[in-house]
């Protein structure tokens, strides 16, 4: 007997195929990816393409369909080259196409004649020039138009920028300090949008140029340049498109507003209007002075749902880590934490010129926790359970922030930021161009990726859903998942396997709580073939109690040796690793350590009323910091003594200048966090996993379709 079907019915059919299509997914990996596709309550729901594990492979471990990440590709998100205004004024003469050349493993001469190669290419390479005064500073260097140079400040500008290298540093300092407190001059800034537009159009076509698929990606972006009162606001935007939709619009500057909230505006725009994608990683806050997570928005309000929602919709990472210091804890906030001062020193007094940071102990430690990226995340926790949504859940990245023109932040090939801080015998106690004293510079950072390719779109996408992690340089290889069924058992050799098949990923959300279980976390780590081995791996928990109160808690999950551990209220205590560093030589043995480390590591102050999160920090042992290999490279002329002028000026000993100097350190990883939401629960319609005993195939379809429906229509 045939059947007519009317169009409604198919449609009807048609839905109802994919419902039940989509709730077996579910309910074969309810414990896992279920968990990784949804958000808490209040939250948007793109943070990338979710990572839906395939159950059967066949033979081979890399084939039949795999789709979660194998692979984690390396790069910097944060790099200048002359295009911006403040690298070329101190120097740069270096250009877009030499960083990526740089980057995919060239040998390139710098501007003091030295030549710079890296250990291993990069996998890719954002080249983040300054949105403001793009296409300004090539005329100011040339004095074109003549007529720019009747501007007394700009005519003293052009000599010094042609001058000498101190003269250069000079220049970056002023024009620097003249663009935050908005008195650039209106000869040169901003630019007419002819030469922004070729500025803009140029470093496309370089990125153009230069990406390959599989091998190389050249990421397109640039640096929006907020920086009210010399406070850092700025924020990295980039794109997963590709030159011909990116050219379609010229990038966000700070002519008119430096307010983040018009550049999600921007971003939006963008996407609606050119079906493009964008994100932006907001500069380590530590320069900030207290604006960067700030309890108010823009316009001195509390913030609000609406806020909350498209920060984390526009700004899913964040910077942790770069040249200009370490923007993960304190110790004024983290005091029980003896790694919460991890090169931070000169970064924590004040912000782009120095401004300095209060006086009173209270009132620093309230600016400090809008700064850092671990308070920053305990006070998501508070606007989360007041808001419905957090918005400061980030992911984190490390990049460089170098401003010439080469991502060279390996301890023994480290270039500076700007070129007079290039390798010398005094670039260590020299005063550098903001303010800091030369030593105070941090050969940091990159990113770590976990993605499926080595392409624009599978890296965006992977930074999107904040499945990164930032390192202070070593390539370790960190594998971090939450879950509530891991067993030791699972610590294996490929990780990935069991985490994306029982958990989720570092960057992801733990979204419903089998009852009376605590979750269970699994991390592991390589260390980095050609550098040191590992020290330890630790788990930061951070969390808010019942009287919306926030804590934090270190836990030593994982070590090398046979070391002793101390369990106490803050913690678990462990004892050094040891250290082989001959600062002398800056030469070191990988004796002490292990080559890998990996534990399943289950809390055990677990509340299941408590917003959480928790992020793996892994340290290597004690290796030689560049500023050990510039003392062993220039022997007697490294630190050489001052004129009696500076001591006297200075009012401090030669000794003490150069004892001060940080000759080693411990290299880390920092993952991105992965949540816990009480309120988040996934509830399924109940459904046979298969026909019962007497139930034909027609009846356990037809009872298939009867459940979906009936659960869908109360929705």
């Amino acid at each position: 007997m045939n059947r007519i079907v009317s169009l409604s019915q198919i449609r009807k059919l048609f839905i109802i195929g994919l419902c039940i299509c989509f709730v077996i997914g579910n309910i074969l990996f309810v414990s896992s990816s279920a968990l990784a596709a949804s958000l808490p309550p209040g939250e948007y729901e793109r943070v990338g393409e979710a990572v839906i594990p395939v159950p059967d492979y066949g033979y081979s471990p890399y084939a039949g369909g795999r789709e979660f990440p194998q692979q984690v590709f390396w790069g910097d998100t944060h790099l200048h080259t002359v295009y911006s205004f403040d690298a070329g004024a101190a120097g740069t003469r270096l250009t877009p196409e030499d960083s990526y050349r740089f980057a995919r493993g060239e040998e390139v001469t710098t501007e003091t004649g030295q030549r710079v190669k890296l250990s291993r290419a990069l996998d890719f390479l954002v080249v983040t020039d300054h949105s403001d005064g793009l296409g300004s500073f090539q005329q100011l260097l040339a004095g074109e138009p003549p007529e720019i140079l009747e501007d007394p400040t700009v005519a003293r500008w052009h000599e010094m920028v042609n001058g000498t290298p101190e003269e250069q540093a000079q220049a970056q300092k002023e024009i620097t300090e003249a663009f935050g407190k908005g008195e650039a001059p209106e000869v040169i800034y901003p630019p007419k949008e002819e030469d922004f537009r070729t500025a803009w159009e140029a470093e496309v076509d370089v990125a153009e140029a230069y990406n390959n698929p599989g091998k190389f990606t050249s990421i397109i972006g640039y640096e929006w340049t907020s920086q009210v009162n010399n406070n850092n606001l700025h924020r990295n935007v980039l794109f997963r498109d590709d030159g011909c939709l990116a050219k379609l619009v010229l990038p966000f500057t700070t002519v008119n507003t430096s307010d983040p909230e018009k550049l999600w505006d921007w971003m939006e725009s963008y996407e609606e209007t050119y079906k493009g994608n964008v994100l932006a990683i907001p500069h380590n806050g530590n320069l900030s002075n207290g604006l960067m997570f700030a309890d108010t928005d823009s316009y001195g309000q509390p913030l609000s749902e609406t806020y909350a929602q498209r920060r984390q919709l526009w700004e899913p990472l964040y910077e942790v880590i770069q040249i200009k210091g370490t923007g993960e804890a304190h110790p004024l906030l983290s005091p029980t934490d003896e790694f919460a001062g991890f090169e931070i020193a000169g970064w924590d007094e004040g912000n782009m010129v120095n401004d300095p940071k209060p006086e009173d102990p209270a009132a620093r430690k309230e600016m400090y926790s809008h700064e850092y990226a671990r308070a920053a995340l305990k006070n998501g926790l508070e606007f989360e359970e007041k808001l419905g949504t957090n918005p400061f859940k980030f992911g984190l990245v490390g990049s460089s922030d170098s401003h010439i023109a080469l991502s060279a932040v390996e301890e023994n090939n480290y270039f500076g930021k700007f070129p007079i801080e290039a390798p010398s015998p005094h670039r260590a106690i020299d005063q550098t161009s903001v303010n800091r004293i030369g030593w105070q510079y941090v050969s940091s950072g990159y990113v770590g990726v976990w993605a499926r390719e080595n392409t624009r779109e599978s890296l965006f996408d992977a930074m999107e859903r904040r499945e990164v992690y930032a390192t202070s340089g070593p390539r370790m290889v960190v594998r971090f998942f939450g879950g509530w069924d891991f067993t030791p058992e699972d610590a294996s050799r490929n990780p990935g396997d069991v985490g994306y098949a029982k958990g989720v990923s570092m960057g992801s959300d733990l979204t419903s709580m089998p009852e009376g279980k605590a979750p269970t976390f699994l991390v592991a780590a390589l260390k980095d073939p050609i550098r040191a081995n590992l020290d330890r791996i630790q788990i930061v928990k951070g969390w808010l109690d019942a009287d919306d109160n926030t804590h934090e808690k270190i836990y030593n999950v994982a070590w090398s040796g046979d070391r002793a551990i101390s369990l106490d209220a803050d913690g678990s205590k462990l004892s050094p690793v040891g250290n082989t560093v001959d600062t002398d030589t800056a030469e070191w043995t990988n004796t002490i350590g292990a080559v890998e480390l990996a534990q399943v590591w289950t809390d055990p102050d677990f509340d299941p009323t408590q917003r959480a999160f928790y992020y793996a920090r892994v340290l290597e042992i004690p290796t030689p910091r560049w500023t050990d290999y510039d003392k062993a490279f220039y022997g007697d002329e490294w630190c050489a003594e001052k004129s009696i002028k500076q001591k006297i000026e200075e009012k401090i000993t030669q000794k003490s200048i150069c004892d001060e100097i940080p000759l080693t350190l411990q290299e880390r990883v920092y993952t991105s966090p992965i949540w816990y939401s009480p309120a988040k629960t996934i509830n399924l319609p109940s459904l046979p996993a298969q026909a019962v005993e007497n139930m034909s195939h027609e009846d356990f379809w037809n009872r298939i379709i009867q459940e979906v429906e009936k659960h869908y229509s109360t929705k």
